[in-house]
């Protein structure tokens, strides 16, 4: 298993827009394409404005294959192009997890229903 840390600085006050646009348009998609949600964070303390997110996949393989999936999906561009404004900087990093250490799936949770 690898896992993927993608760490977005969004512009300072962005973090609740980005984090409901995500609960409520790209969680969903992802979670179709990405079978292995390891957690979601924003930052309290030390850089701030900061949302971190973690991916498990069985390999660089499987990690190219689901995302290049998941591009295809006009749902997902269209989330990408609302999401893109509200970030400054992107990063990724693989992280190989060490030999005693097994990182567990994340139970996302459904958004909440806003009522008509």
């Amino acid at each position: 298993m690898i896992v993927e840390h993608r760490t977005y600085t969004l512009h300072p006050g962005n973090v609740p827009t980005y984090l409901d646009l995500y609960a409520t348009e790209g969680m969903p998609i992802q979670l179709e394409y990405l079978s292995q949600p390891l957690g979601y964070y924003s930052t309290e303390l030390g850089a701030l404005n900061q949302v971190i997110h973690l991916w498990g996949y069985d390999d660089l393989d499987d990690r190219t294959k689901r995302r290049a999936a998941m591009k295809q999906d006009a749902r997902w561009r269209e989330y990408v192009r609302k999401i893109l404004p509200l970030i400054q900087i992107q990063e990724s990093k693989i992280l190989i997890p060490a030999a005693f250490c097994r990182p567990q799936k994340a139970m996302f949770l459904a958004p909440p229903q806003v009522a008509a």
